[in-house]
């Protein structure tokens, strides 16, 4: 059944992923009166979307996407949450308008980066008649501002691994590989690659209980957007997890992009940051080398 969204427009749709992001998405809809739809990827989302109407999807399966789109006259969709796996093209149900793009989809699935494949996507979908918006249009209180979230800042030698950071995040971004790197007493020691953020942060923890890092010296992680990012998907994102993972890495603080970086339950992420001792700041590159200063 068809049901209006807010002001008469058609309805909202939030294509979840796992992790959290996409429950604050549809809660902050909720609260702006959209009436939204869910589309829970199957071996992706993690939460429980039985309050909420909702259908399982594969991955690849634009067909059924569309036919959701057509049957819930949704006119907006947000992509949001994390996404492990790419499908096998024999796992990819396309529509005519994909058929088209089918060499060049498949191409972009085993080859291109992130950004590349989110950007193919949303081409996709938007050729169907329906825009896709960012998280942070429908959830604006989820971006990270300018400077320091809580009790702690950044030291003079935190401000220089920042600046050395958001250089190696910037490299990478343009690679379409991540968006995080560690650095340490100047050093770059870790970049993010498939494996995520929580995982290139346990492995910081590796090095420097084999002794390959300082012990002496703290480090920082850097998030930021891929210089080329289209925003309306795949902000990088910092959670409790997040903090958590950093304090047992050793690491001084986070710092995350202004205004291109969400924080997920921002309370509980500087309570937890205040408690470990670390700082999380909103850098914004505009500023200064440092970001914020």
């Amino acid at each position: 059944m068809v049901s209006a969204g807010q002001n008469g427009k058609g309805r909202l749709a939030i294509i979840a992923g796992s992790g959290l992001l996409p429950v604050y998405v549809a809660d902050a809809a909720r609260q702006a009166g959209e009436n939204p739809v869910i589309i829970a990827l199957t071996d992706e989302a993690d939460r429980d979307w039985s309050a909420f109407d909702h259908a399982n999807l594969g991955v690849g399966n634009f067909a059924g996407l569309e036919a959701m789109f057509r049957r819930h006259g949704v006119d907006r969709v947000v992509m949001s949450g994390g996404v492990a796996r790419r499908p096998p093209w024999r796992e990819i149900h396309p529509t005519w308008r994909v058929i088209k793009e089918l060499p060049l989809t498949i191409r972009t699935l085993l080859s291109g980066g992130d950004n590349a494949v989110l950007q193919m996507v949303i081409r996709l979908i938007e050729a169907g008649g329906v825009q896709v918006v960012g998280a942070h249009e429908i959830a604006p209180d989820l971006l990270a501002t300018t400077g320091p979230l809580g009790r702690h800042s950044p030291s003079a030698e935190d401000l220089r691994d920042i600046a050395q950071g958001a250089k190696a995040a910037d490299v990478l971004g343009l690679l379409d590989v991540g968006q995080g790197a560690v650095s340490v007493g100047g050093r770059v020691v870790a970049l993010e690659g498939a494996e995520g953020t929580d995982k290139m942060i346990e492995r910081v923890a590796e090095l420097r209980a084999a002794g390959r890092i300082s012990t002496r010296r703290r480090g920082v992680l850097v998030k930021l957007c891929k210089p080329q990012q289209d925003v309306r998907a795949d902000l990088p994102s910092i959670g409790v997890s997040t903090v958590s993972n950093a304090k047992k890495a050793g690491l001084a603080g986070v710092a995350i992009e202004a205004g291109r970086a969400l924080i997920l339950d921002r309370q509980a992420v500087i309570a937890a940051a205040d408690e470990a001792g670390i700082f999380v700041c909103g850098i914004d590159r505009g500023l200064s080398a440092e970001g914020f200063m």
